[in-house]
C-alpha cells in the first residue's frame, strides 16, 4: 500500500485488533486487486530513525510471511507500538497472526 488515501480509509473505516507492540487495521477493499495490500505505520515514537527503520524491515519480513493466507480484496496496516522496537521477530510474527485471528482475516490452521 503506497496512496496515503489507502491508509486512511482502511484506518478510519477498517477493524483494528491490538496488541501489546502492534495495532493491525483491516479493511476489504471494493476494487479489483490481484493481491492483498499491506501498509506499515512505524511513527517517530518507535525510536531513531535506525531502530525506525530495523523495526520497518522486520514487519515487512513477518507480513510476507502472513499475507499469503488473507483473501486477495483484503487491505491491511500494521502500526509499530514502542514496544516493537524492543522484541524478536518470532513475538512480532506471533501477535500479527493472533490480530489477525481476532479479526477472523486468518483460518485457524495457520
Amino acid at each position: 500500500m503506497r496512496r496515503s488515501a489507502d491508509f486512511d480509509a482502511t484506518v478510519r473505516h477498517g477493524v483494528r485488533a491490538v496488541q501489546p507492540d502492534l495495532v493491525i487495521y483491516a479493511r476489504r477493499a471494493t476494487d479489483e486487486v490481484d493481491a492483498p495490500k499491506v501498509g506499515l505505520i512505524v511513527a517517530k515514537s518507535v525510536g531513531t530513525a535506525v531502530q525506525r527503520h530495523r523495526v520497518a524491515r522486520r514487519l515487512r519480513h513477518v507480513a510476507r510471511a502472513v499475507v499469503q493466507g488473507l483473501d486477495r480484496s483484503q487491505r491491511l496496516v500494521i502500526r509499530a507500538l514502542p514496544g516493537s522496537r524492543d522484541v524478536e521477530s518470532a513475538r512480532l510474527e506471533r501477535q500479527l497472526r493472533t490480530g489477525l485471528r481476532q479479526l477472523e482475516l486468518m483460518g485457524s490452521n495457520r
